[in-house]
């Protein structure tokens, strides 16, 4: 499995924000620019929540079994592999997301002496905020599910090389 590189995400993220913001831009221009829902925040913010959860659970029930606790339970390889594409694919859409509602608050901060867009540019910055909480989370559970590097360049039994 390839390992999630911040560059990958960070380029996402930036590319949906330009985006979101000419598109705001323009569809402002058009008509009325849509709403910044509430929901959005609380959303990234409960995927980040069962994310750490997840990799808090799996880095405990490691240790215990690196430590060869009696009656630790052991983790299953394909239920971690599976973990850890659930972060993969949960950081790129949060960083889709996130890039597309920083996109569209900052096209909403022209318009801070409105009350009803400035709540939507506050829930645009705190989706940006989740967004990234989201994004930390899943590289923390791909760093607590990556296996340990192979010390030995030489598996036993073959022959060295020079």
């Amino acid at each position: 499995m390839r390992e999630l590189h911040i560059r990958v995400l960070a380029g996402v993220f930036v590319v949906a924000g330009v985006l979101s913001w000419a598109g705001a831009r323009l569809w402002n221009a058009v008509g009325t620019l849509p709403g910044v829902p509430l929901a959005a925040p609380i959303v990234l913010a409960l995927i980040a929540v069962v994310l750490l959860s997840t990799a808090l659970s799996l880095r405990a029930r490691l240790k215990a079994q690196r430590e060869r606790r009696p009656g630790a339970k052991g983790v299953d390889p394909m239920m971690a592999a599976r973990a850890v594409v659930f972060g993969q694919a949960s950081a790129l859409v949060a960083a889709l997301v996130a890039g597309m509602y920083g996109g569209a608050g900052v096209a909403l901060l022209e318009f801070l002496d409105i009350p009803a867009r400035r709540d939507q540019a506050v829930y645009a910055g705190f989706s940006v905020l989740a967004g990234i909480a989201v994004i930390a989370a899943a590289l923390f559970l791909e760093r607590v599910c990556k296996l340990p590097e192979d010390d030995d360049q030489n598996p036993p039994g073959a022959e060295p090389t020079a």
